[in-house]
């Protein structure tokens, strides 16, 4: 079969296109032909070598897939040879064929489309999971979103109106902060423009934000810190800046805050039961026209290099996806 190969950790570049062995489902594993593959941030630091963790090269990257079902692995019994499905791996992705850990394979809706279902586990998973399980953000609180316009900033807007929050979306342009707007955002901050802390505050009356939703990092992250609220949580999810920000500990303390870690691939793999009942609200949800992932653009397998390169300069706006 076909593959993106990470032969030597660099750019997107440096990603070849070649043929692999074809694979085989072990226990608890499915076989999924690849029909798509979303790309996240994540994708360009895990070849560059600069993400949480390393796959042994060489590897196949990619995370979020939709297809259909191959083959199963024994202890199997929620799905059936081709079925159509999504789903969720570390890496492997960007290929014909994918193995799928049946924990985090699910049935793909007839009304969905696959680039829509490669486009929605890790971003609408990853923020429902920030904002509900580890932000605890309720109804008429106020919720930042950094990095607004992309693909898990914009799910968290959509998920944080429908939570029943003010949402207010930073980012670094007017025309992403105009997408942004289009699904809900209350306010907006174009944070090269203007003082991200000073204009936090004068949105909240001086109160500041309650829950802060941060996949940039870098320079960006005590400023918005500063502006949280009394009892405000600060959610780590990202750093797509590619700079990890040093946070002075007296903040939080000053604030009665709390800095807490979202790492929704490791909640998966370890709480399946509950990520399984997060992703049926998700799909509930879509299926009701209340989630809409917005697809900036559709590539062929053989031009993730381009895409990725795309996604690097941040010229993305939502999802990215190759067509397989």
């Amino acid at each position: 079969m076909k593959a993106i190969r990470c032969k030597a950790y660099g750019p997107p570049s440096s990603l070849v296109l070649e043929e692999i062995d074809n694979l085989k489902p072990k226990a608890k594993e499915v076989l999924v032909e690849v029909k798509a593959c979303g790309l996240n941030f994540p994708d360009t630091l895990i070849i560059q070598g600069l993400y949480q963790f390393k796959p042994e090269l060489p590897f196949t990257p990619g995370s979020d897939v939709a297809g259909i079902v191959k083959e199963i692995g024994d202890q199997v019994s929620h799905l059936k040879v081709g079925q159509e499905v999504f789903g969720f791996v570390a890496h492997g992705g960007l290929a014909e064929e994918v193995l799928v850990p049946a924990s985090a394979c699910f049935p793909k809706p007839p009304k969905m489309d696959f680039p829509i279902a490669a486009s929605f586990l890790m971003a609408y998973g990853t923020s429902y999971h920030a904002l509900k399980d580890r932000g605890h953000l309720v109804k008429g609180e106020t919720l930042l979103v950094l990095g607004a316009s992309g693909g898990v900033g914009l799910a968290a807007v959509e998920l944080g109106k429908l939570i029943g929050a003010k949402v207010i979306a930073a980012a670094s342009t007017d025309e992403k902060l105009a997408l942004c707007k289009a699904y809900g955002a209350d306010e907006i901050i174009n944070y090269t423009r203007q003082d991200l802390k000073t204009t936090i505050k004068e949105m909240t009356e001086g109160k500041g934000v309650d829950v802060v939703y941060d996949p940039v990092g870098g320079i960006y992250s005590e400023a918005a810190l500063r502006g949280i609220a009394w009892n405000g949580r600060f959610l780590v999810v990202g750093f797509a800046t590619g700079d990890i920000p040093k946070i002075p500990l007296n903040i939080p303390l000053l604030k009665g805050g709390s800095v807490v870690g979202v790492f929704w691939g490791a909640f998966a793999m370890k709480n399946p039961k509950a990520n399984m009942q997060n992703t049926r609200t998700l799909m509930q949800w879509h299926s009701e026209g209340k989630l809409k992932p917005h697809i900036h653009a559709v590539y062929d397998l053989a031009e993730t290099s381009k895409a990725l390169e795309e996604m690097t300069n941040r010229k993305v706006k939502g999802k990215l996806i190759i067509q397989v």
